[in-house]
């Protein structure tokens, strides 16, 4: 195996024994080999939709096979032989439909591939087209290629959300084909690939602008919301994850059972939701980041469901732990949404807590709506000179070394500074208490990954107050990254021109020296080094 699309791969280049994240060789190659066939799929779903052909069944599919290959998503190899069956189909399905036309295009030999009939066959063709197998020659193509299909992974985990809550974009889902068609082609030049690269940057803001849409005409835009850390004694749930909809139907099917449902991880900022946190038995948050889970699992007295990405390998507590959806880990019970039964009858059969228990709280729901309410005071305060700088520390968490520093850098901000957060990277601050600047709180959270797309309103918003660019404003990036969303948020900035990045705890392997060149002197991305000289390099 070899794959080196997370923060974390082996000695900052790639693992080729064992994933870091857990995945064995086994799972890797069946990914590999997924990904492999969807090009395959995207190639004749592209041709189809230029001779007017549609098939949403292809599109929805290839979302979420392209999805279920994402870092910490399906670690089943079980799993994945029907995926790789389904797309071959889908394929065929699509080519019968250009032969009814009288249309046959040329296709790449990747559009015509037959999968082994048993796993061990899966297996060794998966590990015929990995990343080191299917490498261009020229290395700066391939590290933009796979750049590529690693913001792809985080676009379709976007799509995916949003189309579960009933929102969809038809050229969404061709961006998706041909992007992921773009990589079997040979005649494309680096000026191509970074063009396509920045493509799939805008592509990722439309996704997220349709999951933004998703949540918020569901569920109502996030409203400041103080959010206990601590227990109610009784029965217990935890939903973990990123899928609103799960936590929905949870919370619907354990009303009035005297069960109490919990958050964890990217899910903390659903308790700003008017549509969710209108259950009175929704009580609060428990634990930290995904990277922390084999010892907070372990000591939590209920069952526990996991929706999206972000699940380890279970240890003591895998009779209490669900997969729903795209998520697998072999010997875990999997349920499918909306029945979630299973879960809740596991927890009634376990402890649950034996007290109640205060840990304190902290506010969630700062998203661009509650901001902008108060935008008036905002500019006020820094025409005033109250507030000097905002900073957006946001991204991933992750158990290697170096993620302290965006605990100190935020201890560290000057009192006249506002700190904005979004995703799990939080964790490492997200209760400080910071105060406040004449009412306006120091640390906002603007949501989960996905609401990358609020602080971008945010920003936007704010730069046309102040009727400057969004690079003008008094605002810095200090960014961490662990997977692919990541990738595809930081296209997506780069998309739009945002510029003085700082990115770490360490920069993505799979990117050339001339690919990061690139990217330092054409938008001054730059690693992190320490909080103080970074404070001081955009303070003065």
């Amino acid at each position: 195996m070899f794959c080196y699309q997370c923060e974390q791969t082996a000695k900052g280049t790639g693992c080729d024994k064992l994933g870091v994240c857990g995945k064995t060789p086994d799972t890797a190659a069946l990914q590999d080999l997924l990904i492999h066939v969807l090009k395959g799929l995207s190639e004749v779903a592209l041709a189809a939709r230029e001779a007017g052909i549609v098939d949403r069944e292809a599109d929805v599919f290839t979302v979420r096979a392209t999805f279920s290959t994402l870092t910490n998503v399906n670690f089943d190899p079980a799993r994945f032989p029907g995926l790789i069956a389904r797309a071959v189909e889908l394929r065929e399905r699509l080519k019968a439909a250009l032969a009814a036309k009288g249309l046959k295009p040329a296709f790449s030999p990747v559009a015509d591939f037959a999968p082994a009939e048993d796993l061990a066959g899966l297996v060794r063709q998966g590990e015929q087209h990995g990343v080191r197998e299917d490498a261009d020659p020229d290395p700066d193509i391939q590290s933009l290629k796979q750049t590529v299909i690693y913001g792809l992974k985080g676009v379709a985990a976007y799509l995916d959300h949003a189309q579960i809550l009933g929102r969809e974009d038809a050229e969404a889902y061709a961006g998706v084909h041909k992007l992921l068609a773009a990589t079997l082609r040979a005649d494309l030049g680096l000026g191509d690939w970074v063009g396509l690269a920045l493509e799939c940057g805008t592509l990722n803001l439309k996704a997220m602008e349709l999951l933004d849409a998703a949540n918020t005409g569901t569920y109502g835009h996030p409203v400041p919301t103080e959010t206990p850390l601590g227990h109610k004694k009784g029965k217990a749930i935890l939903v973990s994850g990123h899928d609103l909809r799960d936590l929905e139907e949870i919370l619907k099917q354990t009303e009035g059972t005297g069960v109490f449902v919990y958050t964890h991880g990217e899910m903390l900022p659903c308790h700003g939701y008017p549509g969710l946190k209108k259950y009175k038995h929704f009580h609060g948050h428990y634990g930290t980041a995904w990277q922390n889970q084999q010892k907070e699992f372990a000591a939590f007295p209920g069952a526990i469901l996991m929706t999206t990405n972000c699940i380890q390998k279970p240890t003591s507590y895998l009779p209490n732990i669900f997969t729903t959806g795209l998520v697998g880990w072999p010997g875990a019970a999997h349920v499918k949404s909306p029945d979630f039964g299973p879960v809740i009858a596991r927890a009634l059969e376990l402890p649950g807590f034996a007290e109640d228990e205060d840990k304190g709280s902290v506010t969630v729901g700062f998203a661009r709506n509650a901001v902008m309410g108060v935008a008036g005071t905002v500019i006020d305060a820094v025409k005033a000179g109250k507030i000097r700088h905002f900073f957006l520390v946001a991204g991933c968490d992750g158990a290697k070394p170096g993620r302290n520093y965006y605990t100190e850098f935020v201890e560290k901000v000057p009192a006249d500074c506002v700190v904005l957060t979004l995703a799990c990277g939080k964790f490492r601050f997200f209760d400080k208490k910071l105060g406040d600047i004449g009412g306006i709180p120091r640390l906002l959270d603007v949501g989960q990954c996905n609401d990358a797309y609020s602080a971008i309103q945010i920003a936007t918003a704010l730069a046309g107050a102040f009727q400057c660019g969004v690079n003008d404003l008094p605002l810095s990036l200090v960014l961490s990254w662990y997977e692919q969303k990541a990738v595809a948020i930081l296209l997506s900035l780069l998309a739009l021109g945002i510029k003085n990045i700082r990115l770490g705890p360490s920069l993505p392997a799979f990117l050339t020296p001339n690919v990061l060149n690139f990217l330092v002197e054409n938008y001054d991305i730059k690693p992190i080094s320490t909080p103080d000289a970074d404070l001081k390099a955009i303070l003065g």
